[in-house]
């Protein structure tokens, strides 16, 4: 089918991906023994188990995190990266949510322009894009040297001004018309797609930013919200009319 002027952004992690592509990656990194087991147990373990109890706030924990692993890979080699980030997408890559799994290949069949913006580094967010065939990305990049390894400097994506920016990037690239466009995201990070496109999906939203749609007159009423859990999608279409948790 053509291609017409109309997209869809979507985050990965917790939108499209059950967890964090980038945790994923950190984890094996420790496995393969190319990061050192201890900085899990000294950096990041009481992070981890403190929002598994649901004692943190899930993006403090992920930003927690990031900085810890930006920090692990500096002085990496990226050919010691590829073969985990292999192994990422091979065994990970299918874990994903069936509602946007499902969204991203309506939208393919309508011949929307279908992107990735996400938090996630670059090398992941790619793959990703290969295996659901969409039409192009943009992940979190982590820079490297002139010998190839990892400098410890990111161009984050994982915050709502840098995925502005990204899409106003792709939108020049691509000729898109955002007000007919769609977003799909699950935290704060993915506000500033919500605001700039005319059609806004959050999926199983945070409570952060349950807070921020409660009390915006705009997005209140244009975002609409998709709770899945097990193999059931829920239809939560105001958050004005529910009752939330205080932050």
């Amino acid at each position: 089918m053509k291609q017409n002027n109309t997209a869809a952004f979507f985050d990965i992690d917790g939108t499209l991906y059950r967890d964090s592509l980038m945790i994923e990656h950190f984890k094996k990194l420790l496995k393969y023994d190319i990061l050192d087991e201890a900085l899990w147990h000294i950096n990041v373990k009481h992070t981890y188990e403190n929002w598994k109890k649901r004692r943190g706030n899930y993006d403090d924990y992920l930003l927690e995190l990031a900085k810890i692993y930006t920090k692990a890979l500096a002085g990496l080699e990226k050919t010691k990266m590829d073969f985990v980030t292999d192994q990422v997408i091979k065994l990970k890559g299918d874990k994903v949510y069936m509602y946007t799994r499902d969204k991203i290949e309506q939208h393919k069949q309508n011949g929307h322009l279908v992107f990735f913006v996400s938090g996630s580094p670059d090398y992941l967010v790619s793959r990703m894009a290969e295996l659901y065939g969409i039409t192009d990305s943009i992940g979190t990049k982590y820079h490297l040297d002139e010998n190839g390894r990892y400098t410890g400097e990111v161009s984050a994506m994982w915050d709502s001004e840098s995925k502005k920016q990204a899409i106003r990037c792709l939108c020049g690239e691509y000729g898109i018309d955002l007000n007919r466009s769609y977003s799909y995201g699950d935290t704060n990070g993915d506000i500033s797609m919500f605001r700039m496109t005319g059609n806004a999906v959050a999926i199983n939203p945070t409570r952060e930013l349950i807070y921020q749609l409660k009390n915006d007159p705009e997005l209140s009423t244009k975002v609409k919200i998709r709770v899945e859990r097990k193999d059931v999608v829920y239809k939560l279409d105001s958050a004005v009319e529910i009752s939330y948790p205080e932050i």
